[in-house]
């Protein structure tokens, strides 16, 4: 019996975060994530007795997500240029989904922040997580902490800024061009320390 239960919350929060990033979290009432996961709507609150709780989920499950990511590109390659260059290319692998509805994290972060403040927090931690593997990758090559935390606030910088244009315009190509761009800006010489 756990074990179903585990699944159907699982298909709750799936479902949560996916209207939560297509419809937005104000926009999207229990009644409808309970249809979308399959749920009768009076069973929901045995599972998440708030929507707070439900986006608290939510961003943990970004942060689990982004977690993996980085122990992925850990083992990647011996390079850390190339353990983030394939960092990047996973995040480009979700290239279409947030073209069409922007990012899933940000969206969470802003549309979060006055109704589950400690959700909003939590789904930043993802961001964060980017934010130190890539610092840490690039403080390998070189250039001191403060520089190579400058360089991996950048990236990120690029990629999210990719998104929101490409979102925008319904362009792939603006979020191609960002990709480019944050993998090009590694292309620094790794003794300069600066």
């Amino acid at each position: 019996m756990a074990k179903k239960g585990d699944q159907r919350r699982e298909a709750i929060v799936a479902a949560a975060a996916r209207l939560f990033w297509v419809n937005g979290f104000s926009a999207t009432s229990i009644a409808d994530i309970a249809r979308a996961a399959g749920v009768p709507q009076g069973n929901m609150f045995y599972y998440f007795r708030s929507k707070a709780e439900l986006a608290l989920a939510v961003a943990d499950v970004f942060v689990s997500e982004t977690q993996s990511l980085t122990l992925e590109a850990e083992t990647a390659s011996p390079d850390p240029r190339e353990r983030i260059r394939f960092l990047l290319h996973r995040l480009g692998q979700s290239n279409r989904s947030r073209v069409e509805n922007g990012c899933p994290i940000s969206a969470a972060v802003r549309d979060f922040r006055r109704s589950a403040p400690d959700a909003s927090a939590r789904a930043g931690q993802s961001f964060e997580l980017l934010v130190s593997f890539i610092a840490r990758e690039l403080q390998k090559t070189g250039p001191r902490p403060s520089i190579a935390m400058a360089r991996a606030r950048a990236v990120v910088i690029e990629w999210q800024g990719g998104i929101t244009l490409a979102h925008a315009f319904n362009d792939m190509t603006v979020l191609m061009e960002s990709l480019r761009r944050a993998e090009q800006s590694l292309q620094i010489a790794p003794q300069s320390g600066i």
